[in-house]
């Protein structure tokens, strides 16, 4: 069982796209996307959790991630798993 994941994204975006490559290597198979490009009121409220505004900004069930540096950096440090099955 992997924990939810939420990721703020948008259409063309080469980093949302290694970031769901990375997490679906480690097994996650569902991945909740809000598309700030559609939803533009959206990207106010990833702003708003994040402090950031590019994306992907990422969400490992309760935990903010961050962009997808901070999520390759977490798997170099071998702590994504442990995320991802909440251990």
């Amino acid at each position: 069982m992997t924990a939810k994941v939420l990721m703020y994204s948008t259409a063309v975006c080469p980093y949302c796209v290694r970031a769901e490559q990375l997490l679906k290597r480690k097994g996650v198979d569902s991945i909740e996307k809000i598309r700030v490009d559609l939803e533009p009121e959206r990207r106010e409220e990833m702003m708003t959790r994040t402090g950031r505004r590019t994306v992907p900004q990422i969400y490992i069930g309760d935990t903010y991630v961050g962009g997808y540096d901070d999520l390759a950096a977490l798997e170099h440090e071998q702590g994504l798993d442990k995320l991802l099955t909440g251990a």
